[in-house]
């Protein structure tokens, strides 16, 4: 008999997320599966939850939330020497990582992936001391996801997010981000709107951010925006749902290893990891090849 933990965060959906929850839970344990539950109260909790459940007698984790609670999960599963397969049931408002990876959301096919027991090593990157599934990033839009209330997200789901980044563009055109760029494929200082450093080709519901982004080659792809009057950014942000905007001159495009942002402005320039606020500039950013073990359809 398998033992599986589930570890969720309740704000997620709230009753839609719940009763996806039971009805796993209730198909598992018919199966024979012997399956353990934890809801997330605060900050670090899914992490701490999931370090402890490494250590102890348990065969896999189920990782239920948004994008925050499914990194810290995995984070907690890479910081341990027991490396438990992770199964991502996506259950808050954008699941980049889990749209990317095309994880089934439907009960039984999520229990077909389960049963199937078909694990796959993947990526992740390393920002500072801190571990990410999908995303850092910093500049222009990066506070969209910290300033959206949680009830709107529930309601209106990623719709919320473009709503808002649509409404901070005009606010916010020229407000760039002078920086240091350092890395083997590209060094550079300059007046920037934004950077991207991705592991998966998804970020912020928007599926081709990073089109040609694969989260087992060993490399994380970085978008850099550069600085550019209104008509640019709204060029750059259409053409970001075909994957084009790499091709606009404003922007950068390019794969690394490692890469270091310095911040050479006057202002505090806020870091996001994975849809939450991971502190500010200076960063050094890696990947960390096949460290985490995901359960895929076959």
């Amino acid at each position: 008999m398998k033992k599986i933990k589930v570890i969720y965060n309740p704000s997620s959906g709230r009753q839609i997320v719940q009763r996806r929850i039971d009805e796993i839970i209730i198909n598992l344990l018919d199966r024979g599966y012997i399956v353990g539950k934890y809801a997330t109260k605060k900050k670090d909790d899914a992490q701490n939850e999931a370090i402890k459940t490494c250590k102890e007698d348990w065969d896999a984790i189920i990782a239920c939330g948004g994008d925050g609670t499914i990194n810290e999960v995995a984070s907690g599963i890479a910081r341990s020497d027991k490396k438990l397969p992770l199964a991502i049931l996506a259950g808050g408002t954008v699941n980049d990582f889990a749209t990317y990876m095309e994880i089934p959301k439907a009960t039984t096919d999520f229990i077909k992936m389960i049963e199937a027991w078909n694990i796959e090593y993947v990526d992740m990157g390393i920002c500072n001391d801190s571990y990410f599934i999908n995303v850092a990033t910093g500049g222009l839009l990066t506070n969209v996801a910290h300033t959206v209330p949680s009830e709107i997200k529930t309601v209106l789901g990623r719709m919320a997010y473009y709503l808002e980044g649509m409404k901070e563009i005009p606010r916010q055109k020229f407000e760039t981000i002078k920086v240091k760029i350092t890395s083997e494929e590209y060094t550079s200082e300059e007046d920037i709107l934004l950077f991207i450093i991705s592991n998966g080709k998804s970020v912020g519901g928007f599926k081709k951010l990073s089109p040609t982004a694969e989260v087992q080659d060993g490399l994380l792809d970085c978008v850099i925006i550069k600085k550019a009057d209104f008509q640019d950014i709204v060029s750059i942000f259409l053409k970001i749902y075909t994957g084009e905007h790499v091709n606009h001159p404003k922007v950068e495009y390019f794969k690394t290893k490692d890469i270091t942002i310095e911040n050479l402005s006057l202002k505090e320039i806020h870091v996001d990891i994975d849809g939450e606020y991971a502190g500010e500039l200076p960063i050094n950013v890696r990947v960390k090849r096949n460290i985490l073990p995901i359960f895929v359809k076959e």
